[in-house]
């Protein structure tokens, strides 16, 4: 071949795009593009959101989702010593995390500059960790719109978790987004998700009307995919017998004292992953934060292993 120009850059993913310009008739053509995934098959082309995920775990074999909750108050340094810090987490912690999941409310407590030091955070993380945005956003349906431009397409991240509770119509937004995900509020981890959410109304609970949002979504066949928030502290037999086999994010251990014995011999086949905050973050500070993370990986393992 005659002329030809190669140029290689790394993408999100670890993909690597081969841009090769040619003299010859290629160049007639137009560009030619080779994807190449270090490590993935070729059919790992244009994967959904699930799909990434469930990879993520297949290699780390670790179900952990590492959440950054970052607490100027209770820090050295203050604000300005908080990219450092999750610097820190991230670099100890990426080998051994399914996901990353940093929380909105601690970033926007910061101010202006909370929301420059998230934006210089997802700027760095590593490419093949993906990033679940803890965002628990509701509105209306044209308002949600620009919320779903600002996570997906301004920041990039993989998944957001939204408050379902005004309605299909205001999650519609954020469905049609290749290769993203979302997960709506179902059981939340704390007490008061018996006040609706473990309801019922007629012979259903509130949390599986919230569950229909994501059999249509499926049924529609749209591009992203759609889960849902359970927490670990209410994940009881009535609740996880009537959870179907979508992804779920599921908060409440550690901090929270979560039971790991709840999502044992459920034969669940999707992604499920388990969140991990403070036990990482503001516990046991005479362990690094990797130690803390392989550890919590390994517990989560135990009871609930990656097949």
């Amino acid at each position: 071949m005659v002329g030809v120009s190669c140029k290689a850059d790394f993408l999100r993913g670890d993909w690597l795009l081969f841009c090769c310009f040619c003299s010859s008739n290629a160049w007639e053509k137009g560009v030619v593009f080779w994807l190449v995934r270090c490590g993935l098959r070729e059919d790992d082309l244009g994967m959904r959101y699930g799909e990434k995920l469930q990879e993520r775990m297949r290699v780390t074999g670790s179900r952990l989702c590492v959440g950054l909750d970052p607490r100027p108050d209770v820090a050295l340094g203050g604000v300005e010593a908080v990219p450092e810090f999750l610097d820190r987490v991230v670099g100890e912690t990426w080998e051994y995390a399914a996901a990353f999941k940093p929380n909105m409310a601690y970033f926007e407590a910061m101010g202006l500059r909370g929301l420059e030091i998230l934006e210089g955070l997802l700027g760095r993380m590593p490419d093949e960790v993906p990033v679940i945005l803890d965002a628990k956003r509701s509105d209306i349906g044209e308002t949600q719109r620009y919320y779903a431009k600002s996570y997906f397409e301004n920041w990039d991240v993989d998944a957001v978790t939204l408050n379902p509770f005004l309605g299909y119509d205001t999650i519609e937004p954020f469905l049609d987004w290749e290769g993203k995900g979302v997960y709506v509020l179902a059981v939340t981890s704390n007490p008061g998700s018996a006040d609706f959410m473990r309801q019922k109304v007629g012979d259903r609970f509130v949390f599986e009307l919230v569950q229909d949002i994501c059999v249509r979504a499926r049924a529609e066949g749209r591009k992203t995919d759609v889960g849902m928030v359970v927490g670990l502290t209410n994940a009881s037999a009535d609740v996880l017998d009537r959870v179907e086999d979508f992804p779920l994010l599921i908060p409440g251990l550690g901090a929270q004292g979560g039971d790991l014995g709840n999502m044992a011999g459920l034969g669940r086949t999707v992604a499920d992953t388990i969140n991990v905050s403070r036990g990482i973050t503001y516990k046991e500070m005479d362990k690094g934060f990797g130690q803390k993370a392989r550890e919590w990986a390994d517990r989560i393992a135990a009871a609930y292993p990656v097949v």
